[in-house]
């Protein structure tokens, strides 16, 4: 009994961390160098998991990509960004990600994972074009904020400034 308070109370500091933590101490201890640690890495894998079988909310997916070298399939949970009848894809860590890079590499399709399977085309869309896509998704995706040097009540035009620095992806289903 005791055990199972302890796992809960450390999952309850974790998953609260983008509330309490300063950005830059979150940035430095989960992702040093823009880069996911082993203890990140893990529960990324769980929250893919969880979003892939439909437990987690129905914004999340996990993001299914051929590896741009070994041709293994890796899984990342990706926060769905919505805007109009559009869905979009953010990547929170700027360019320097293996998911986005096996997404390029395969032509932009990927598999999107969330209880069901849906076989998608990412395309990319242009930094002009970016800013209120940002500011949908910073309303969507707390544990993105810390990555964003901006208030997600900035108003658009402070999020066309940062546009360039985040690529998004509009998710178009293949026929």
């Amino acid at each position: 009994m005791l055990g199972l308070l302890i796992i809960s109370a450390i999952l309850a500091i974790v998953f609260t961390m983008t509330w309490w933590m300063p950005r830059a101490w979150y940035r430095t201890w989960l992702y040093p160098g823009g880069r996911p640690r082993a203890f990140t890495g893990r529960i990324n894998s769980a929250t893919a998991w969880l979003s892939s079988i439909g437990i987690a909310p129905s914004f999340m997916v996990s993001l299914e990509t051929k590896g741009r070298r070994t041709g293994r399939t890796s899984r990342v949970p990706l926060v769905v960004a919505q805007l109009g009848a559009d869905r979009y894809l953010v990547s929170m860590l700027g360019e320097n990600v293996d998911w986005l890079r096996n997404a390029r590499s395969s032509g932009g399709r990927v598999v999107l994972r969330h209880r069901i399977v849906e076989h998608v085309r990412l395309e990319e869309v242009p930094a002009s074009e970016r800013a209120p896509i940002l500011k949908a998704y910073l309303q969507r995706a707390p544990g993105a904020r810390p990555h964003f040097d901006i208030d997600q009540h900035a108003s658009v035009e402070q999020f066309a400034l940062i546009a360039p620095r985040y690529p998004v992806l509009r998710i178009r289903p293949i026929s």
